[in-house]
């Protein structure tokens, strides 16, 4: 899926390491939490990452504890800051075979105590909305937007999107949060309706349940429930970059379920 690229130094052997070099992954938002899960995962494999952060210093200072990695500043929210974020990671890696589209911020940015303290939609302050909604939908728009073209160019190219739960789409309380993982969900689907057949694929990736991330407070949840490690995302991140995925378009896979999923699309897939 890759050709030879510039930074190759440092990449590991691994799986995402083929003769034509390793494949090349630009994760938005890999700092902190699911992203730097994906990105350690993905750069521990043998790709080579470019992960993003909205503070460049702290984007390059996380790569650099990763092999072959490279930090890039990205705020996915102004158009500009996209365009030049991708036009560096393309350039760097000498191209983009698979966007991880994971930045995000959740309800503490707007109701630091939503959890105990939930508040009616009516309550949420206007900013708080927009900034919510224009981080974890239209910055999802806006780094697809600006990567997808370049990959119909170079002949293919894989696009994850990483979604929530059904639960948190609805759940009393979660404005704005919820309806902009459910719109960016909606967004995906629509991606993967646009590029069907194109060598572009879309597919969609959650962890399947609360995971520890920094978005939840973990003071504020019931005692004796279990948290997943965001390292749950690690092996299906890797297998959406391997050849095994080539094709594989259009799917919602869940992480904590994703042994279990693989094994079962293998079993259909050879009856």
């Amino acid at each position: 899926m890759s050709a030879s690229l510039p930074v190759q130094a440092g990449a590991g052997d691994g799986p995402l390491t083929g003769p034509g070099g390793p494949v090349r992954v630009l994760v938005t938002g890999g700092t902190s939490g699911l992203g730097l899960a994906m990105a350690t995962a993905l750069a521990e494999a043998g790709a080579a990452v470019a992960l993003t952060g909205r503070s460049g210093l702290r984007a390059k200072a996380v790569a650099a504890d990763l092999p072959g990695a490279i930090g890039v500043e990205l705020d996915v929210r102004d158009e500009s800051s996209v365009t030049r974020a991708v036009d560096e990671a393309w350039s760097r890696l000498g191209g983009v075979d698979m966007l991880v589209n994971n930045a995000g911020i959740g309800m503490r940015t707007v109701n630091p105590r939503f959890m105990t303290d939930p508040r009616g939609f009516w309550e949420v302050p206007v900013d708080g909305f927009r900034a919510v909604v224009e981080t974890n939908l239209t910055g999802y728009f806006l780094v697809a937007r600006e990567v997808t073209p370049r990959m119909l160019a170079a002949g293919g190219g894989r696009i994850v999107n990483i979604a929530v739960s059904s639960s948190t789409m609805h759940r009393a309380g979660f404005v704005p949060y919820g309806p902009s993982r459910a719109a960016s969900e909606a967004l995906s689907r629509i991606m993967a309706a646009d590029l069907r057949d194109t060598g572009v694929t879309v597919n969609l990736l959650l962890p399947g349940g609360a995971t520890v991330t920094g978005m939840l407070p973990l003071d504020a949840v019931p005692e004796g429930h279990a948290f997943l490690d965001s390292a749950v995302m690690g092996p299906p991140v890797v297998w959406l970059a391997s050849d095994d995925a080539s094709g594989v378009h259009d799917e919602r896979i869940v992480a904590a379920d994703f042994e279990h999923w693989l094994r079962d699309r293998t079993t259909v897939g050879r009856s």
